[in-house]
């Protein structure tokens, strides 16, 4: 069973940078697909990002696309997402999750293991 733990959260201005790890134990890292989501107050956990452990392909949500970059450094368990050129409407509690599928999927039911999350807040 995987176990994933989330860092690298905080404030951020707008236009500024952050950069989230996720860092994962207890399992085989290399067979599992990492995702990244976030919620905001009052919303639905929506998808971020995803890294399939299948072909290393990555997938973005329309909303981060050019902005966010997932990467995955199989050395350290961990899964990184660099968030650049942030907007107010980033703000959100941002959750690591992961499942063993070696396909990509964006819906939070498809992953088995989550992290408790990182708040980000960003201001205009």
């Amino acid at each position: 069973q995987v176990q994933v733990d989330e860092s690298g959260g905080g404030l951020a201005q707008a236009g500024g940078s952050l950069r989230l790890s996720c860092a994962a134990s207890g399992g085989t890292f290399s067979r599992y697909t990492m995702g990244w989501f976030r919620q905001a107050p009052g919303k639905e956990r929506d998808f971020v990002a995803a890294h399939t452990w299948y072909g290393g392909r990555t997938y973005y949500a329309d909303s981060v696309k050019g902005r966010f970059t997932i990467s995955r450094d199989s050395a350290k368990n961990t899964v990184y997402l660099q968030m650049n050129s942030l907007k107010p409407e980033d703000t959100a509690v941002y959750y690591c999750a992961a499942n063993s599928y070696a396909t990509y999927y964006s819906t939070s039911n498809k992953y088995a293991y989550w992290g408790q999350g990182t708040q980000v807040t960003v201001s205009s």
